[in-house]
C-alpha cells in the first residue's frame, strides 16, 4: 500500500529582515548612509527532510520549540511551498494548525461551519445532515450563532475539531490544539479520533505531550533545529527526545 504522505528532501528557508524602512524619507536616508539599509538574514526553519507516513497511522513530529515542526506541519497541508524538496499527499486533509484560522470573524459559528464544510466539498444538504451534530459535539449551545471574533481560543478549539471530524477527511494534521481546552472536550476528543483511527484515518500529530505519544502514536518524527535527528516506532524516538533533553539539562 502506497503512503498517504511522501516527504522528500524538504527544506525551508525565511527571510529575516532587520532596520525596515516604512517612509520615503527613511528610504533616502538608507541610500545615502548604507549602514542604515535594512539587513537581511537568510534563516532555515528546515533542511532536507524526509519521511513518509502510511493509511491509517498514527505519526507524532517531536521537538523543541523552534525545531520547525509547525512549518512542517503547513507544507504538508499546502499553506507553505517548500524552498527545495517535494511533497505529496493523497487524500482530504484536515488541517487543524492554527485556533481560529479559516473562521471567518464577523461570521457567526453557525456561518462558519457552512464556510467551511463547503471548503471541504460539501453541498448545502450535505451540511444541514451534519449541523447539528457539528453544534452538539462542539457544546457551543447558543454562542454558535455570535460571531466567531468573540470567541476564545477554546470555542474556537471546539468549533474547528468538530468541523474536522465530521467532515470525515483522510488525513487530520493537528498543531497542539489539545494544548487548549478544558479536560471534559480534551478526553471527549481523544475518545473520537479514536473512532477515527479505527476507521483507518490517519493522523500527523505536533505535540510536546510525549506520554500521549507513546501511547497513542505509532512511528514518530524527532526533529531539532530544522533538521530530521529521528524517525521510527514511537517510544523509541520519544526515548531518544529524552535522552537528548537529558542531556542539555545537565550541561553547564
Amino acid at each position: 500500500m502506497l503512503p498517504v504522505i511522501t516527504c522528500q528532501a524538504i527544506s525551508k528557508s525565511f527571510v529575516l529582515r532587520t532596520n525596515r524602512q516604512y517612509l520615503l524619507k527613511d528610504r533616502v536616508l538608507a541610500w545615502v548612509r548604507p549602514h542604515l539599509r535594512e539587513s537581511r538574514q537568510i534563516f532555515w526553519a528546515l533542511q532536507d527532510v524526509s519521511f513518509t507516513v502510511e493509511p491509517g497511522e498514527a505519526f507524532a513530529v517531536i521537538g523543541p520549540n523552534g525545531s520547525g515542526k509547525t512549518t512542517l506541519l503547513r507544507i504538508v497541508a499546502g499553506i507553505f511551498q517548500p524552498t527545495s524538496g517535494t511533497v505529496r499527499a493523497h487524500g482530504r486533509i484536515a488541517p487543524l494548525l492554527a485556533l481560529g484560522v479559516g473562521f471567518h470573524p464577523e461570521l457567526t459559528g453557525r456561518e462558519n461551519i457552512y464556510l467551511n464544510a463547503a471548503l471541504f466539498g460539501f453541498t448545502t444538504r450535505e451540511i444541514l445532515d451534519v449541523e447539528e451534530a457539528i453544534i452538539t459535539f462542539s457544546e457551543l449551545g447558543p454562542f454558535i450563532d455570535v460571531p466567531s471574533k468573540n470567541y476564545s481560543a477554546g470555542m474556537h478549539l471546539r468549533l474547528g475539531l468538530s468541523i474536522a471530524l465530521e467532515v470525515k477527511p483522510d488525513i487530520f494534521l493537528i498543531d497542539e490544539v489539545f494544548a487548549v481546552g478544558d479536560e471534559h472536550f480534551q478526553q471527549k476528543c481523544l475518545g473520537r479520533l479514536a473512532e477515527e483511527r479505527l476507521a483507518q484515518r490517519t493522523f500527523v500529530i505536533n505535540t510536546h505531550n510525549l506520554q500521549f505519544v507513546e501511547e497513542t502514536c505509532d512511528r514518530a518524527a524527532l526533529l531539532v533545529r530544522g533538521q530530521m535527528v529521528a524517525v521510527g516506532a514511537a517510544k523509541e524516538v520519544v526515548r531518544r527526545y529524552r535522552k537528548l533533553l537529558g542531556e542539555e539539562g545537565s550541561g553547564p
